[in-house]
């Protein structure tokens, strides 16, 4: 008996240590939560305002919503997307997802500096 009573008071730890490894275990989570989901978000927020600010007249977009067009107009706060031959559709800039796949914006440009 006396054995096992010895064998239990040795098996406790130092509550300093138990701290230490608590702080680095929850370190460590917030060191996967940022470069998992902060940092992706904010490289993907900023390439959408490049996005946004970069936009120009007759540039072949794609909305959130999948309406594909051609900007006609760009307000302060509004893209007027040409949507069919005499429809036209105004979002708010947001909206704007992308280019349409398979249009590039130098060819575009390079056709401009060549007329």
């Amino acid at each position: 008996m006396i054995d096992i009573a010895f064998a239990q008071g040795k098996g406790q730890s130092d509550p300093t240590a138990a701290l230490l490894f608590q702080f680095l275990f929850f370190t460590g989570i917030l060191v996967i939560f940022y470069f998992l989901i902060i940092r992706p978000q904010r490289k993907e927020r900023e390439r959408h305002r490049k996005l946004i600010a970069s936009l120009r007249k007759g540039d072949k977009v794609i909305t959130t919503s999948g309406v594909w067009g051609t900007v006609v107009e760009i307000g302060e706060r509004t893209v007027t997307l040409k949507v069919d031959a005499n429809a036209k559709i105004t979002f708010s800039k947001e909206a704007i997802a992308g280019f349409q796949p398979n249009y590039e914006k130098k060819e575009k440009e390079k056709e401009k500096e060549e007329s």
